[in-house]
């Protein structure tokens, strides 16, 4: 694998961007190799000459460098075109793996992305049964809680590994040895796509059977994931036809898409402790700052178990939807939750879990933290903050 030269990407001038957890910008690296992959690897990697041969080598070594940086074989990889889509595919493709098909028991939470969620829903009306484990105040899962909901027949356990909204990290071996004490043939699966590039990620310490990634997240494109799948284990498919990725996902392989993947993980797994020992000084700051300015603020979720780069805030007496377009309007852009409901802008139902009063949900922000994040953008949302909220106030 080439040794990788790392730059800066550009974030729109004039626009101070803190919504990393929704989508991040473009790795420079990312351009240059997904630009060369599809001027030079224009072929179908399942074809057998020479220049699918070169196409089907360049999503190997995506392949490799994406095992790397998640601790996995590279077979253990079954690419997506995203990862709501691996998300679906492990908890469907678990549920409907055995003889009978669809049913049995499947164990989610309350808090999971939607991905999960609606999954989950689509299982309960098509024959199985769903438990949804209902989640602390701190916005962390307890592993006994989990175990608690297990039954001889539940087939598979979500439980994501951080938090999209909040960004609580979750104990997540502690959580498969819980699950496997209880029952051993139940699959354990994580939605890891906040995951990567905020902390270590290593599916075998984790122990998990299945764990989902997206490249827009780490720098990568959008409309590519991942599913690590342990060795061994049968899923049912979801998408039919060619057998590409040994009959996981029928498709041709999106190639310029999955050759940034590879770029993005190997960068992301390899700044993911620098990246947090720059982005904890920033967040501090940022909060402190606000704090300052508006003493009532809440802090929703656990603000030491959460990825370095994520403050989830609610400012009391605001409405969160006024807030965010002032902020946009003075040019930050933040959230006010998960940018991945077609643009409704609902109470958070991950702040309705942890026990949010629903004003205090409607009244929430999440600012995000990345890589080309500086002191120049909290500075410009500390400037224009106490005004914003002085008027989201009076409007409320």
């Amino acid at each position: 694998m080439r040794r990788l030269r790392l730059r800066q990407p550009r974030i729109l001038v004039g626009m101070r961007y803190l919504d990393y957890a929704a989508t991040t910008p473009l790795l420079p690296e990312v351009t240059d190799a997904m630009l060369a992959s599809m001027r030079e690897n224009f072929g179908n990697p399942a074809s057998v000459h020479g220049v699918g041969r070169r196409a089907r080598a360049a999503v190997e070594d995506a392949r490799e460098r994406l095992a790397a940086a998640i601790g996995a074989g590279p077979a253990e990889i079954t690419f997506t075109g995203g990862g709501s889509e691996a998300d679906n595919l492990a908890l469907k493709g678990s549920a409907g793996a055995g003889a009978g098909g669809l049913g049995g028991h499947v164990v989610i939470t309350v808090f999971e992305h939607h991905a999960v969620l609606d999954s989950a829903h689509w299982l309960k009306a098509h024959g199985c049964e769903v438990t949804a484990v209902s989640v602390c105040a701190d916005g962390v899962v307890r592993p006994g809680d989990v175990a608690a909901a297990v039954r001889p027949d539940t087939s598979v356990v979500s439980v994501m590994a951080v938090n999209n909204e909040i960004g609580t990290v979750q104990p997540i071996a502690g959580i498969v040895a819980a699950v496997k004490a209880v029952n051993p043939g139940t699959l354990v699966h994580t939605d890891a796509v906040q995951a990567l590039g905020n902390i270590p990620v290593d599916v075998g310490l984790w122990g998990v059977d299945l764990a989902a990634f997206a490249a827009h997240k780490l720098g990568g494109p959008k409309g590519v994931g991942a599913l690590y799948v342990r060795p061994g284990l049968h899923l049912e498919a979801l998408i039919h036809g060619g057998g590409q990725e040994r009959g996981l996902r029928s498709g041709t392989l999106n190639v310029a898409g999955i050759t940034g993947f590879g770029v993005a993980a190997e960068i992301a797994a390899k700044e993911v402790y620098a990246k947090a020992a720059r982005l904890l000084p920033l967040r501090a700051r940022l909060l402190d700052g606000l704090r300052a300015q508006v003493p009532d603020l809440i802090v929703n979720g656990d603000l030491t178990r959460r990825v370095p780069g994520n403050l989830n805030l609610s400012v009391p007496g605001a409405g969160g939807e006024t807030l965010l377009m002032l902020l946009d309007a003075a040019g930050i852009a933040c959230s006010t939750g998960s940018a991945c409901q077609s643009g409704a802008i609902d109470p958070s139902h991950v702040l309705l879990a942890i026990g949010a009063p629903k004003e205090v949900a409607d009244a929430s922000l999440r600012f995000s933290l990345g890589r080309d994040s500086s002191i120049d953008d909290v500075d410009a949302v500390l400037a224009v903050f106490p005004g914003i909220v002085e008027r989201s106030r009076r409007a409320a």
